[in-house]
């Protein structure tokens, strides 16, 4: 069964951790992660993004596969099914799918519409007991083709939306989807400080949590981080597994060009940094 990331992440901001959202992009994606949160008894957030969506067929063909395999494999951790970066129109699509969690991502329309939108998105999301996510100054690098900066948010702004009664907060300090370039400056954590004043137990979100230096995300969740988004470094880290398999000719080993045998590393190299990051983020065994 999928629940709301609600709890959750209020448990987390009490107890000083951060439950990872990791995006699923298909089948092998999905049962790592699930299998990887039930291993070590950790609760998980599975994050779509409205290309993975569209890739996947659709947002119900992911929220029925989700809930099948949750009981499938018999997962008995909180698993939140969460729409990452959702339009307007995308997150009344997961609404409808059966999703369990939408991001609404208003950060590209002035201050006053995202108001409105993420109002009426907030009341239809409790009726259903569901959690929603708002964005609050871009996050910079490229999400599903939005190119940004690494801009810092303004903690006002932050505070006046999550007063509209939003789950939990993405606000941009410096960070930046995929891979962080060398000139990078690092993560601002006087604007997170700031705005952590301002939102007081407002569960806070860090997107783009590839290539952040671990003692930068241990600063982070101890300044009120409470979710924290990955996707790129499972995505290299099965790239990479998979690249070396079919590099060492196994693909030509008997039938190791059956797609089950072909994925197993990277499958496996999911798991691993999976488990890698949800002990970085201190959520094992909070389940």
């Amino acid at each position: 069964m999928l629940v709301s990331a609600e709890d959750m992440l209020k448990k987390a901001k009490a107890g000083h951790y951060a439950v990872g959202q990791f995006n699923i992009n298909n089948l092998e994606w999905t049962k790592a992660i699930l299998l990887t949160a039930q291993e070590l008894n950790s609760p998980v957030i599975l994050g779509v993004s409205e290309g993975a969506g569209k890739y996947m067929t659709g947002f119900k063909t992911v929220a029925d596969m989700v809930k099948a395999m949750i009981d499938s494999l018999g997962i008995t951790v909180p698993v939140a099914l969460h729409l990452d970066h959702g339009t307007y129109e995308g997150c009344y699509a997961c609404i409808e799918a059966g999703f369990s969690s939408i991001m609404f991502d208003g950060s590209h329309y002035p201050i006053d519409e995202n108001v409105a939108k993420t109002t009426e998105l907030i009341k239809v999301a409790k009726e259903k007991g569901m959690s929603l996510e708002a964005e609050v100054g871009s996050i910079g690098g490229e999400e599903d083709g939005v190119i940004g900066k690494g801009e810092c948010a303004d903690p006002n702004e932050c505070k006046m939306i999550a007063d509209l009664g939003v789950t939990m907060l993405a606000a941009g300090i410096g960070n930046i989807h995929g891979k962080y370039p060398a000139d990078w400056e690092g993560l601002s954590f006087e604007t997170l400080d700031a705005i952590q004043q301002l939102t007081g137990d407002m569960p806070l979100v860090l997107h783009g949590g590839t290539g952040i230096p671990e003692d930068m995300i241990k600063k982070a969740i101890s300044l009120g981080v409470s979710k924290i988004n990955v996707n790129t470094e499972c995505q290299l880290a099965f790239a990479d597994a998979t690249r070396k398999y079919i590099e060492a000719g196994k693909d030509l080993e008997g039938k190791g060009f059956d797609p089950r045998k072909l994925l197993a590393p990277g499958f496996e190299a999911i798991k691993a940094t999976v488990k890698e990051k949800m002990e970085l983020f201190g959520s094992v065994g909070k389940a």
